[in-house]
Order: C-alpha cells, then sequence, then structure tokens
C-alpha cells in the first residue's frame, strides 16, 4: 500500500484537463506551501474521476491536498508525480501573491522520448 501525504498551501496554478487518445484524463496543479524564506511550489495531478475535486476552487484559495507519491519509468528515463486524491479548501499559507495561469501547450506524450531535452536540465 503506497503511503499518504497531506500538505496545505495556496493554489497557485491551475491548468486545464488533458485528454489523450486512450481515454486517459489528467489535470494538474500547482500549491505554493510556506517553507521559511522560500516557498516551495508543489506540482499535483489529478487523474479521471479525481479532477472533478477541483470545481469550485479557484486560483488564490487556500487548499488541504491528501497525496500519495507514484513513480514509474519509460525508455530508461524516470518520472515522480505526486497523485492527489482529496482536496478541500483549508486554512492553508501564504498571502497575497501574482498568480498567473499557465498555458497548457505541452503533450503527455512529448515526456516520453528518447532524445535529451536541454529544457529538462535542472538550474541547481
Amino acid at each position: 500500500m503506497a503511503q499518504t501525504f497531506e500538505t496545505e498551501g495556496t493554489l497557485k496554478l491551475l491548468y486545464d484537463v488533458q485528454t489523450f487518445a486512450s481515454g486517459f484524463a489528467k489535470r494538474e496543479f500547482v500549491v505554493e506551501v510556506p517553507d521559511g524564506k522560500y516557498p516551495q511550489m508543489l506540482k499535483f495531478e489529478c487523474v479521471k474521476d479525481k479532477i472533478s475535486m477541483l470545481d469550485g476552487i479557484r486560483i488564490g484559495d487556500p487548499v488541504k491536498v491528501a497525496f500519495d507519491i507514484r513513480g514509474s519509468e519509460y525508455k530508461e528515463r524516470f518520472y515522480v508525480n505526486l497523485n492527489a486524491w482529496k482536496i478541500t479548501k483549508g486554512n492553508g499559507g501564504g498571502g497575497e501573491s501574482r498568480i498567473e495561469r499557465e498555458p497548457t501547450s505541452s503533450s503527455f506524450d512529448s515526456q516520453f522520448d528518447n532524445e535529451p531535452d536541454s529544457s529538462d536540465d535542472i538550474p541547481f
């Protein structure tokens, strides 16, 4: 059984629903979690019927997210996802900050190529 976690913060970004040819659907979102001087930006995803949990939640709302960590490998590349299975409006942290909506130009299939991409470089 997967270990579960919970965190609270402020909804920072809310991506559009992505639906794939296989019928699989997901929606990603980012929560800003206070962490001393440098808040953390955590990207979560909801899949299938869990996507509706984001209905009625707006950017800037405090949220509490219950999630588990999922890992996979494809063509010798490894992926980690924070899989949200419960989202509630909460007392979340954070004050006012600039909120932006991110475009959904990336495709799920483009994540799984075997060619190195310089945009995958981590800056630290």
